[in-house]
C-alpha cells in the first residue's frame, strides 16, 4: 500500500519500521514541528521524523494538521492508506475521509477501555492486569472508530510506565501490519464500540505524581510503577523532593528486609516507620510501603541503600505532599 504515516513519539517509530519492512511505500511521515531542548534552546527532531529521515522518507511538520494548506498538501501524495499513531493532533473529516482505506489508528489499550492520551500509564494505575493494543478506523470522535483487530498484553505485577510502553509499542507495530494486509484481502471486519466502562485517560501532569500519602499503600505503588519513567512521583523530606521510583506494598506479618524497626501504632500517613540497610517503610492510609529506589535534587536515581548511607533517616520522620 501507499501510506501516510502521522506519529510523534518514540512509541510511534515502530510502526513506521514495520511498516518498511513489510514493503508499504511510506510515502510521507507527517509528525509534529521540531521543540526546543535544554538550555541552549537547540530545536530537537520528533523520533518519528529521526527514524523517517534515515530511511529517506519526506517529512511534514504542519503547526495545525486542519488547515487547508495542510490537507491540500496530503492530498498530493494520493495515499491508499493513512496510518495514525501518537500523531497529537484531532484530524478532521477532510483528512479522515481521504484516502480509499481512511485512516487506521494504532490505540494503546484494549477499546472501549481507555479511551484518550495516556492509556499505557492508567492501566497499570487502575490496576489493570491486562491491557492491548486495537487498530481502528478513524472517525471525528475521540478514539471512538469501529475497532478492526486486537491484541492483549499481560500486565506483570512489576510493570512500569516505561517496559509496558516498549512491549506495546512492539505488539502495535505487529498489530498494524496485520491490519493492512486485512485490509487489502478484503478480509477486515469492523466492530462498533460500545460505552467505555473505564475513565478517559487524561494527559499526564507532573503534579499526578505528588503523593497523597492518605491513599491506600496498594494504589500508590501502583502510582510510583505506572509514572516511571515520566513524569515520575515525588514527596518532600527534610525540605527537599525525593522521587520515589521504586517501591513494594509491606505484607502483614512482613518485616524490613534487613531487621528494621516495627512499626508503631496509630501513625499518620507518611510517617517512616522503619529503616533497614537497604531500605525504609512509610505509613499510607491504608498498609505500609517499602521505598526501595528514590532520587534527590541534583543526584541520579538510586537504590534506598545508597541513599540512606549518605543521609541521615529514621523512624519517626514524616514525607509530605510536594
Amino acid at each position: 500500500m501507499r501510506v501516510i504515516f502521522m506519529g510523534t513519539p518514540d512509541f510511534s517509530v515502530g510502526t513506521l519500521e514495520a511498516l518498511a519492512a513489510a514493503g508499504h511505500d511510506v510515502c510521507l511521515a507527517v509528525t509534529q514541528p521540531d521543540k526546543p531542548k535544554g538550555r541552549g534552546g537547540k530545536m530537537q527532531y520528533t523520533p518519528v521524523k529521526e527514524k523517517a529521515a534515515a530511511y529517506g522518507i519526506p517529512v511534514y511538520q504542519p503547526k495545525k494538521v486542519r488547515d487547508p494548506e495542510c490537507v491540500e498538501e496530503l492530498r498530493k501524495y494520493h495515499a491508499d492508506v493513512i496510518v495514525v499513531v501518537a500523531f497529537g493532533q484531532i484530524l478532521p473529516k477532510s483528512i479522515l475521509e481521504m484516502t480509499p482505506y481512511g485512516c487506521i489508528n494504532v490505540h494503546a489499550s484494549l477499546l472501549p477501555k481507555y479511551r484518550g492520551a495516556a492509556p499505557i500509564q492508567w492501566a497499570i494505575i487502575e490496576g489493570e492486569s491486562v491491557t492491548g493494543v486495537t487498530t481502528m478506523q478513524m472517525d471525528e470522535g475521540l478514539d471512538t472508530g469501529d475497532m478492526i483487530m486486537k491484541t492483549v498484553v499481560p500486565i506483570a505485577d512489576d510493570e512500569t510506565g516505561e517496559t509496558l510502553h516498549d512491549k506495546l509499542a512492539d505488539a502495535g507495530a505487529k498489530l498494524c501490519v496485520e491490519t493492512l494486509k486485512a485490509l487489502e484481502e478484503g478480509t477486515a471486519k469492523r466492530e462498533k464500540q460500545g460505552e467505555s466502562p473505564t475513565a478517559y485517560a487524561k494527559m499526564l501532569t507532573k503534579d499526578l505524581g505528588n503523593i497523597d500519602w492518605k491513599q491506600p499503600a496498594v494504589k500508590i505503588e501502583r502510582l510510583i510503577r505506572g509514572l516511571n519513567s515520566w513524569p515520575g512521583t515525588y514527596s518532600r523530606w527534610d525540605g527537599k523532593v525525593m522521587k520515589i521510583w521504586r517501591a513494594e506494598v509491606v505484607r502483614d506479618g512482613e518485616d524490613t528486609e534487613d531487621g528494621g524497626t516495627g512499626q508503631p501504632e496509630d501513625v499518620l500517613p507518611g510517617t517512616v516507620t522503619a529503616v533497614g540497610k537497604n531500605d525504609f517503610e512509610v505509613q499510607t492510609g491504608d498498609g505500609t510501603l517499602r521505598v526501595l529506589e528514590v532520587q534527590m535534587p541534583g543526584k541520579k536515581r538510586m537504590d534506598t541503600g545508597a541513599f540512606l548511607r549518605g543521609n541521615s533517616m529514621k523512624p519517626g520522620d514524616v514525607l509530605l505532599q510536594g
